[in-house]
């Protein structure tokens, strides 16, 4: 999971979104949105949200899931 929170922020920000206009975009909070990108997720994230951000963001869901950070 901790890959997926990095792999919405890499994509959010690849993109040129702040987190508070993706947030705006995706209809919840900034600090949901925060918790969500965060490493070890604080909040929980539904299959339904996932799919909303890849849209949002115009990737596949699939890419969001294999993300790999780059060490």
């Amino acid at each position: 999971m901790e890959n997926l929170s990095y792999a919405i922020g890499y994509y959010r920000k690849k993109k040129g979104y702040s987190q508070e206009q993706l947030a705006e975009i995706l209809d919840i909070s900034r600090q949901h949105l925060a918790s969500v990108e965060a490493p070890g997720m604080s909040h929980g994230l539904s299959l339904d949200l996932l799919f909303r951000i890849a849209t949002v963001l115009e990737v596949e869901p699939y890419l969001l899931l294999k993300f790999r950070l780059e060490k």
